[in-house]
């Protein structure tokens, strides 16, 4: 609608051509050019009829007037006829073009308006489309939180399931001791401490201690030889004799209980059972020591501590330090290994890579080339060993 101007016959200013201005304008031009061609029509009707007023007049008059005056009014009466019959035909011209000019702005408009209906169309659509992709974003991500949350519940949960069915079976296993052997003390292991949950220490019924019982409760579904390594380097925080590992899942062959890798292990059926045959072994060794006292050389004391549980615990612990260090090691040299041999290889390539060269240039200098030190394959082969 912007492409359509006029410019006012007074200021000579140029005014757009809006719809609400076009509409009033064209209804008065509209009625104007419909007075004038009413004007016009009504003119040509008087003319027409004063025409045949004087053509009648005229017509009276014939008899008077001589044939030749009679022929020049009706020509004359012809003429203006003719003349009227013009003026009416360019008046109908001027109301057609009229009606055409009013059809071509009503078009104009009405493409105008489509294509400004289409651009909003246009732009809300897009707008919608990028507030409800907001809004699935939003969601998303809500629904993305709302699941982490809820596994992280659900972990929690499941921590803390296992940790109270721990806790559970730590305190079923304290007082079962606690029931089968009221004269021991029992002092639980504090947590973060150590991984056992139980230290039993062994009265010898004259208020002494015989020894000391590591107890490490397990309620899991599965078997895990790393556990045996971890109640082993507790045993030895502890200074503990002996360290049993009961477990609702036991190793491969295991039914009831075994000694494996120094650690006792039993299923919580036969942790009672067990405790009573590892409580008498520790009250004999007490009782045989007991009867020694006073009589021991230093000679006897030393073979004591020889063949004692803390010397042997002292020794496993720099083994398994030693055999750690080993590995280490090992994997150390294999990486060095792998590492020189891809430099070698790296070397020979270069080398290769130098000699033709050194050849490329010889081939076509020929023996105007001077040696070069660097592209000499007697050096580079020297310089490889």
């Amino acid at each position: 609608m912007s492409d359509l101007k006029i410019t006012c016959p007074k200021c000579s200013s140029e005014i757009e051509l809006t719809e609400s201005l076009a509409g009033p304008m064209m209804a008065d031009m509209k009625a104007q050019f419909a007075a004038q061609l009413e004007a016009k029509r009504h003119e040509t009707e008087q003319a027409v009829k004063a025409a045949e007023l004087r053509a009648k007049a005229a017509a009276e008059q014939a008899g008077k007037q001589n044939a030749q005056e009679l022929a020049e009014r009706l020509a004359d009466r012809e003429a203006k006829l003719t003349e009227a019959q013009a003026a009416q035909a360019a008046a109908m011209k001027r109301e057609r073009e009229l009606a055409d000019k009013e059809a071509e702005i009503e078009l104009t408009i009405q493409k105008q308006l489509a294509v400004e209906r289409e651009t909003l169309r246009t732009k809300l659509a897009v707008e919608a489309e990028q507030k409800a992709a907001l809004r699935i974003s939003e969601q998303s991500q809500t629904i993305e939180g709302l699941t982490r949350k809820i596994e992280e519940l659900q972990q929690r949960a499941t921590q803390g399931s296992m940790q109270t069915q721990g806790e559970a079976a730590e305190l079923v296993l304290e007082e079962t001791l606690g029931t089968a052997f009221p004269l021991d003390v029992l002092e639980p292991v504090g947590k973060g401490v150590s991984g056992a949950d139980v230290a039993q220490v062994v009265g010898d019924g004259r208020g002494g201690e015989a020894g000391t019982i590591l107890w490490e409760s397990k309620r899991t579904k599965n078997w895990s030889p790393a556990w045996l390594a971890k109640l082993r380097e507790d045993q030895r925080k502890a200074g503990a004799h002996i360290a049993v590992l009961v477990s609702t899942a036991l190793p491969d062959g295991v039914q009831s209980f075994d000694l494996i890798d120094g650690i006792w292990v039993c299923g919580p059926s036969f942790a009672v059972p067990l405790a009573r045959s590892l409580r008498q072994g520790l009250l004999d060794v007490s009782t045989a020591k007991g009867l020694k006292v006073g009589q021991q050389s230093k000679m006897e004391l030393v073979y004591d501590y020889l063949t004692g549980t803390q010397f042997k615990q002292r020794i496993e612990a720099v083994h398994e330090r030693f055999s750690v260090m080993e590995d280490a090691l090992r994997k150390e040299r294999i990486f060095m290994e792998k590492q020189w041999a891809l430099r070698q290889k790296q070397l020979e390539l270069v080398q290769s890579s130098m000699l033709g060269v050194g050849a490329d240039l010889k081939a076509i200098a020929g023996a105007s080339m001077p040696e070069i030190d660097g592209l000499d394959m007697e050096v580079i082969g020297n310089n490889a060993t």
